[in-house]
């Protein structure tokens, strides 16, 4: 897991590339090197060393031949087997690194070779010989990439802040309205103008840096005959088997819900090896209904690991919250950044790679959302008949917004289902283009989750929150093989509510947390402003001056609340909780 960068052009020299070092170093303590493989390009990177740890394997990594070099920041799950495939053409291996493996795919198949790639990534490939520079991010988005660009110079980064080095930018005021309905910037934008975010399964084959052109990665995905719930139980558990290694510690963030315990319990059952796990532990007023790290503390007890609680109150997040609020690359309206923040501060001591139960409930339907789009697909003639109607009647917030976001279009619908309120028209039109129209209509909305909400939100925050404490983080359900599973599910009954999952819990005598309410993970936001206290002043006074200074530039909605936060308590607490983070990261900036 690295940091790497990229500068091609008028602005590209050794002072440049080593400012954008210096601004990720966080990303790879281990390593840092930089080079220029001809006038007018330097390349850098920081090495996190997670497989072959050894200085063989640091980069940039340079083929035998002095011909190409690579630099990338991921994991190859399936290097072993590519490996294998490449010794048997008569490539001989000097490490036990997928660094090399991934070097040697890209030079022998070019850009073809990406489709070989089963795991997470973010690569610069050069071909010294061609004067080509070959670009690619994963299917996924599990690692970040970003990109500016002018008629003089290219810059590529993991991170915005390394181009913001070099680059100064002002704020993007266009992406207010998508971050206050869907929590981030529009997909492929930052909120940096002129800073982009390079989209997921795709690469660029540049010859000039000064234009480029995307194509998408071949997804691979064959046909097969409907998948069963044996061969799903031993997909994950082969994906386990394979993600948990490593040749530096290992931990797990483990929630105490379905999805993480489920992982390793798998890992347990197989392997009877103990790891440590970390779970976050709410203050105790509020726990009965956060109750995550009761619930993993009792798991711990049936399949034991290292636990530890990461225990949360507003005394502990206040004293933290400068660090966090500088750590964070781009702001994601999502509390549950902080709490990876923290879990990482923790984890740090005594891991270099993170479990994640990640893609779980993007594949399988393991959302509110999710429920709420299968019922308004099974009753839509009766809801839309009778929408005025149950919009006047008194019911409580959930079924108040469920019952305006209702709308003929079930794209439509299921976007207002997933928003923090119903959509303005021009934002429908952004993202009505991602849906898949090829899927059936309830696969689309789960697609779209993992395009959209996996990419922008679960992913970017797991990401940053970690790499922050120098910590790897990996998504077992995002692998290769459980996606082609996924594609190949013709009974949509299978995607609604996590079946298998639960099904496979119960086997592992783990009834107890398949039948467990799923609980949203995040601080308890509405408990705080509740007690009218510190914590709501602090954060209505962030907000009113952020309208104050950056007003103007905020869609309606958005300045009404800010002008009045205290009025969006009941209703808007998730909302105020972004408001404020934005602020203080636009603040923080002087954007």
């Amino acid at each position: 897991m690295c940091g790497i960068h990229l500068i091609w052009g008028k602005g590209a020299n050794e002072q440049a590339i080593n400012s954008m070092l210096e601004h990720s170093m966080h990303r790879g303590p281990d390593q840092h090197g930089s080079f220029s493989p001809w006038p007018g390009l330097w390349i850098g990177v920081n090495r996190l060393k997670v497989l072959h740890t050894g200085s063989e394997a640091d980069q940039p990594f340079m083929a035998p031949d002095g011909n190409s070099l690579l630099i990338w920041n991921g994991e190859l799950y399936n290097y072993q087997q590519i490996r294998n495939l490449l010794i048997q053409m008569g490539i001989a291996f000097v490490t036990q690194s997928d660094t090399e493996v991934v070097l040697h795919v890209l030079r022998v198949f070019g850009a073809k070779g990406l489709e070989k790639l089963h795991g997470m990534f973010a690569l610069i490939f050069v071909d010294l010989a061609e004067k080509s520079v070959l670009v690619a991010r994963d299917r996924n988005g599990e690692k970040p990439i970003y990109y500016a660009q002018n008629p003089d110079t290219l810059f590529i980064s993991s991170e915005c802040s390394s181009i913001q080095s070099l680059k100064s930018s002002a704020i993007d005021a266009r992406q207010y309205e998508s971050y206050f309905y869907l929590r981030a910037p529009l997909l492929g934008n930052t909120f940096y103008k002129g800073i982009h975010e390079w989209k997921p399964e795709r690469f660029s084959k540049i010859l000039s840096h000064s234009a480029f052109h995307w194509e998408n990665i071949p997804n691979g995905y064959k046909r097969s005959s409907e998948p069963t719930f044996d061969i799903f139980k031993k997909t994950l558990t082969d994906i386990v088997i394979n993600q948990f290694h490593a040749d530096v510690p290992v931990g797990v963030q483990l929630s105490g819900g379905a999805d993480s315990s489920l992982l390793y319990a798998l890992w347990y059952k197989k392997t009877g090896t103990i790891l440590p796990s970390y779970t976050i532990q709410i203050e105790h007023s509020y726990r009965k209904k956060y109750a995550d790290g009761d619930s993993a503390t009792h798991f711990a007890k049936q399949f034991p690991s290292k636990h530890n609680l990461i225990e949360i109150d507003q005394r502990i997040f206040w004293e933290s919250w400068d660090e966090y609020l500088k750590s964070i690359d781009q702001p994601i309206g999502d509390s549950a950044g902080f709490l990876n923040w923290m879990i990482g501060k923790e984890a740090k001591q005594s891991v270099k790679v993170l479990i994640s139960g990640a893609g779980a409930d993007e594949l399988w339907g393991g959302y509110q959302r999710h429920k709420a789009f299968h019922f308004y697909q099974k009753h839509k003639g009766i809801l839309l008949r009778f929408q005025g109607l149950l919009e006047e009647f008194p019911l409580g917030r959930r079924y108040q917004k469920f019952a305006s976001a209702i709308s003929a279009d079930p794209r439509k619908t299921f976007l207002n289902f997933s928003a923090l309120g119903n959509i303005p028209d021009d934002l429908i039109e952004d993202y009505d283009r991602i849906f898949n129209r090829t899927l059936p209509e309830y696969s689309q909305m789960l697609d779209f989750d993992r395009q959209v909400y996996l990419v922008q939100d679960v992913l970017k925050i797991q990401d940053n929150s970690l790499m922050a404490h120098s910590i790897e983080c990996r998504s077992p359900y995002l692998d290769a093989s459980m996606l082609q599973l996924w594609r190949n599910v013709k009974n949509e009954e299978l995607l609604k509510g996590k079946p298998w999952i639960r099904q496979l819990l119960k086997e592992l005598d783990l009834a107890w947390i398949a039948e467990r309410r799923k609980m949203g993970f995040g601080l308890p936001l509405q408990e705080w402003f509740s007690e009218q206290g510190e914590f709501s002043k602090r954060v209505f006074s962030s907000i009113q001056s952020f309208e104050k200074t950056h007003g103007e530039q905020f869609p309606e909605k958005m300045r009404s609340l800010a002008a009045k936060p205290e009025l969006g308590v009941k209703h808007h607490f998730l909302t105020l909780y972004n408001l404020f983070l934005l602020a203080e990261w636009v603040k923080l900036h002087k954007l």
